[in-house]
């Protein structure tokens, strides 16, 4: 889908937002790799988002030039989200206290977002299958088609390709500031617990 049709069904195919950069993993997935998923659509995304309680963040980072520290830092301050970072090399981020592995969680997240290199990808679905989530998030700039099949032919409901923040921030109302569209028909912002 070309990201520069706005006529499209999808209301995520609008041109990527300025903190998209923020949210993207470099070189997550190969540029060649043919994209054979059918990925979520809008409404799909929203009812993950509104129905989740707690989100684990596998890949969680201590430096703020990096992906992972940014989307922490927005679902911490501006969700309601129970939000766990899993990384075995910290032991603390952002105040928070630091997971080696979702084997480790002292609750079952319902997402898991996943700021890993493409071919640890399998391998975190399995572990997010192995703790029971609900989802699994891969974040923007991956794409891993055996991974969402591993995770899909267990039950989770699978997002590649997207930021959590951007899109949790669009379907809030959040992203009508710099411009972009809400996918919201009205004159009022609506506004939703989670």
């Amino acid at each position: 889908m070309s990201h520069t049709n706005l006529s499209g069904a999808d209301a995520c195919a609008l041109p990527v937002p300025q903190d998209a950069a923020a949210c993207a993993l470099p070189g997550a997935a190969p540029l060649h790799a043919e994209r054979t998923w059918q990925g979520s659509n809008p409404k799909q995304r929203f009812d993950i988002l509104r129905r989740a309680e707690s989100v684990a963040i596998v890949g969680a980072s201590n430096n703020p030039a990096r992906a992972s520290y940014f989307v922490a830092t927005y679902l911490l301050s501006s969700t309601a989200y129970d939000v766990y970072l899993v990384n075995p090399r910290e032991t603390e981020i952002l105040g928070q206290p630091v997971y080696a592995s979702l084997a480790e969680l002292p609750v079952v997240p319902d997402i898991i977002d996943v700021f890993r290199r493409h071919d640890d990808l399998p391998g975190v679905a399995q572990e997010a299958i192995d703790a029971g989530a609900q989802t699994l998030w891969l974040q923007l700039g991956s794409w891993n088609e055996n991974a969402a099949a591993l995770a899909a032919d267990a039950g989770l409901s699978v997002v590649m390709d997207r930021c959590i923040k951007i899109e949790h921030a669009r379907f809030h109302g959040g992203l009508h500031l710099a411009g972009f569209d809400t996918g919201v028909i009205s004159s009022r912002r609506q506004l939703l617990g989670r």
